[in-house]
């Protein structure tokens, strides 16, 4: 697991982000249902390079997951642009999506807007608020867009994004079932607090391992804090005292640490702390004794190892979706290419006909009707003494 130590942005400014994020939601909504004939269909001279997007957290309080997603996209398109057989070497431009940034999910609009007319087919946003706002700008460019990480369930089966939009890891449908089974018959806790951070991605999950545990019995209590929000004594002290557990499926790693640090100082260290995919980093590991959950990732396959060894000893085991991720974009957009020229909406399609073999999330890869992986699963880790996750469920 990880041990080495990420950088993270601590310091966030106060912002409207509520409201900016209610002006992407709308948008969202009002989405065209296709593309502009013009941007769809538009052939693309494939020559000697082509070209693929990202859009990652590069800077902001997400930055250190941002880092993991980009270092396993690079480490896919330098492996892709070794291959001799493969006529097109990949390059890549990135947007800056600074996820839980102060201007909120803006930038990510910004982020896809700057995305050149060259480019074929992207890798992300990472988060599902982000997922949600740049979904018109996208689709409207024609843009099949492939993320490694947003597992909002909504996403896929809203309709809105049909056939443009896919994920190479699960929906939270299915992180919300794994936490809950957790929670509940592995660690038998009968009293649990939950607090989102009022963001798409986090109050889907939310509402998920509430309904599930509810319905098995456990009592739950519910809260939500601004993901802009850095002192949370008051929310702290309604924690009950009597709490064997607080779930917050976050997405910021700098904010759950805080969080972890701030319900010790208060005196509830006897409560267990347990985060969502969103906080399966070092940052959050670092309090030792913490749970979270995150996708699954093959420790064995030689990619893994491969990337491993040149990241010194790191696995990055976050990213490892986003490598499959650029792994479908680069793939569909190889045999878009194969007659030397191609468009936007040749890529999508090959997208939905993704069949990857032995991926290093140690399954098969390909999407259902709806955009969604198909098998996938959600495994629970607990961070040791040291500060690393362990897988334990």
């Amino acid at each position: 697991m990880r041990r080495r130590a990420t950088a993270i942005a601590a310091v966030l400014a106060l912002a409207a982000l509520a409201i900016v994020a209610a002006a992407s939601a709308k948008v969202d909504r009002a989405a065209g249902p296709s593309a502009t004939a013009s941007a769809d269909t538009q052939l693309i001279s494939c020559g000697k390079t082509v070209t693929m997007g990202m859009l990652a957290p590069i800077t902001g309080p997400a930055a250190s997951l941002g880092k993991l997603q980009t270092d396993w996209a690079k480490f896919y398109v330098a492996a892709h642009n070794k291959v001799k057989k493969n006529k097109h070497k990949l390059r890549v431009q990135y947007g800056d999506t600074v996820l839980g940034g102060p201007g909120g999910t803006a930038e990510a609009v910004k982020a896809a807007q700057s995305l050149g007319s060259n480019v074929l087919g992207t890798v992300g946003p990472a988060g599902s608020n982000e997922v949600r706002a740049t979904t018109a700008t996208l689709k409207n460019a024609g843009l099949g867009f492939v993320s490694g990480s947003a597992t909002n369930t909504e996403l896929t089966t809203d309709g809105t994004r049909t056939r443009f939009f896919f994920r190479t890891v699960p929906p939270d449908a299915a992180q919300g079932t794994s936490v809950a089974n957790f929670i509940n018959k592995k660690l038998k806790f009968k009293r649990v607090y939950i607090i989102d951070d009022q963001e798409a991605y986090s109050t889907g999950l939310a509402d998920t391992v509430q309904q599930k545990l509810r319905a098995a019995g456990v009592t739950v209590q519910r809260d939500g804090v601004s993901q802009q929000q850095s002192d949370f004594s008051s929310l702290i002290a309604k924690i009950p005292r009597d709490t064997q557990l607080v779930y917050i499926p976050w997405q910021l790693p700098p904010k759950g640490k805080a969080f972890g640090e701030q319900m010790r100082s208060a005196g509830k260290s006897n409560i267990i702390l347990m985060g969502s995919d969103g906080l399966f980093d070092d940052a959050f590991a670092s309090l030792g004794g913490v749970y979270a959950s995150s996708f699954p990732t093959s420790g064995t396959h030689p990619v893994v190892k491969a990337f491993k060894k040149a990241h010194g000893g790191d696995p990055e085991f976050f990213g490892a979706p986003s490598y499959v991720a650029a792994q479908v974009v680069g793939g569909a957009i190889d045999r878009a290419c194969k007659d030397g020229k191609a468009s936007r909406a040749e890529v999508r399609a090959q997208i939905r006909k993704t069949n990857l073999k032995k991926t290093v999330l140690g399954l098969n890869v390909s999407f259902n009707a709806q955009g969604d992986i198909k098998g996938g699963q959600f495994g629970i880790w607990k961070a040791n003494s040291s500060g690393s996750f362990l897988p334990v469920g």
